[in-house]
């Protein structure tokens, strides 16, 4: 373990930068896809593990991201879409999605990974955000999403933040990796149904599986 002392509201991403001036350019996205919430300030002592690729926490960030970029995706070609959780799994990430009156099937999934592409290609930064329940509440309400809404009975002031990325914004803990240019291969694999919360009696939502990967090479 490395001890250093840095200045008050540092930022991990800014500690990789005086570790090593190529550290968070060249490897960001094999070294720093952590639990430290990577681009908050860190106001106190505190003691962070700079994850790499061959970590499962690392991964783990890294495909909770890429269900964001996905989501995103999805919302730029299917307006109207409402969603309910897109988490990562030991193998990727899936997100169920009520789509409507659309089918998506496994025809449609290139057309899919290549909007997903594009996105990724723009850097967009995930941002964090703090924000009351009343305000979630109106939010979620404004675009018609009873998923989230139902999400967010169970939180109050204090346990809510949303994560923007884009044109995106969803209800998250997060932590995420900076920015969607990281994400350089992408794979949709399958298409299932998947009851809401598991309940049979509750809508059947259109589940995507996909994984994503920090260069051509995985």
């Amino acid at each position: 373990m490395v001890h250093k002392e840095f200045n008050e509201g540092i930022t991990a991403l800014e500690i990789a930068g005086q570790l090593s001036n190529s550290l968070p350019k060249k490897y960001w996205q094999q070294k720093l896809m952590a639990k430290c919430k990577t681009q908050r300030a860190i106001n106190a002592d505190a003691t962070i593990k700079l994850l790499t690729w061959n970590d499962t926490n690392g991964k783990s960030t890294f495909w909770h991201s890429s269900a964001h970029l996905f989501a995103e995706a999805m919302e730029a070609l299917y307006k109207g879409v409402k969603f309910g959780i897109g988490p990562p799994i030991e193998n990727g990430f899936y997100y169920d999605i009520d789509t409507g009156d659309v089918s998506i099937t496994l025809a449609d999934l290139p057309k899919i990974e290549k909007k997903m592409a594009e996105l990724a290609n723009l850097k967009s930064e995930y941002k964090r955000q703090d924000i009351s329940k009343a305000d979630a509440i109106n939010y979620f309400e404004a675009k018609g999403d009873e998923y989230k809404l139902e999400l967010l009975e169970g939180l109050e002031d204090g346990q809510i933040t949303f994560y923007n990325q884009g044109n995106f914004t969803d209800l998250c803990r997060g932590p995420h990796i900076p920015n969607t240019g990281h994400i350089k291969a992408i794979k949709l694999m399958k298409v299932a149904g998947a009851y809401w919360r598991g309940d049979e009696k509750r809508k059947q939502l259109t589940r995507i599986y996909g994984v994503t990967f920090p260069n051509q090479q995985n």
